[in-house]
């Protein structure tokens, strides 16, 4: 088995940083949209995250055609619509998710998935004391059904929120399955096939990591 990076899949021409960013610029164009405002500029974009102006350019300039009106900036929709097609927000896909702990309780209860497209469409566990309960109106199944149901039903995406001593080997079933994307919360590195899409969120590490940046600030720069 060999390692994927931990970067997202990029679009043709932007870097996997810029990849990253696109989430954040699609939400903040909706919230423009849902304030009535028609036009942005790459300078206010660029304000609103701390970007130099020509790197957001560049990154826009990846994703659409349209290269923004001289004095007014990029249409709100147009420039929404080409972020979601890049994203896939646009093509309904579904996920399974193995792990009903209280972490994966909340990303099934989490409303916000399908605005990016994603739907949580089974969750699956070992405990018995977890089977056949109900979180978010999902009954959730024993693990071994797992291969029979994405056999029927060709979910591509698979979450992981199991402990880490489980991890690799929820991983490799779904992977033998059928799953060709891996969103991994077990604070483990896990290896998958070439062609195998993984996306690794180590909480604990980020948290650690954010609290290092935040004890290395001078005092002034502090709110």
């Amino acid at each position: 088995m060999t390692q994927m990076s931990d970067q997202l899949p990029g679009v043709a021409g932007l870097s996997a940083q810029g990849v990253q960013r696109l989430p954040g610029y699609y939400n903040y164009l909706r919230d423009r949209r849902t304030n009535q405002v028609r036009y942005v500029s790459a300078a206010a974009m660029a304000r609103e995250f701390g970007l130099n102006e020509v790197q957001v350019r560049k990154d826009l300039a990846c994703v659409s055609p349209n290269p923004g009106k001289p004095r007014k900036g990029f249409l709100v929709d147009e420039l929404l619509d080409s972020i979601g097609q890049c994203l896939g927000y646009h093509n309904e896909d579904e996920a399974v998710l193995v792990g009903v702990g209280k972490l994966g309780s909340a990303l099934l209860a989490y409303p916000g998935f399908g605005e990016h497209g994603v739907h949580i469409a089974a969750a699956f566990d070992i405990d018995d004391a977890v089977i056949g309960t109900q979180v978010a109106n999902k009954t959730i199944r024993p693990l071994s059904d797992l291969p029979q149901l994405l056999a029927r039903t060709g979910v591509r995406i698979g979450i992981v929120t199991v402990p880490a001593t489980s991890a690799q080997a929820v991983c490799d079933l779904l992977v033998s399955a059928g799953i060709q994307a891996i969103w991994n919360f077990a604070p483990v590195h896990m290896r998958v096939p070439s062609g195998v899409l993984l996306q690794n969120e180590n909480l604990p590490a980020q948290l650690a990591r954010l609290s290092q940046l935040l004890s290395r600030r001078p005092l002034t720069e502090s709110a």
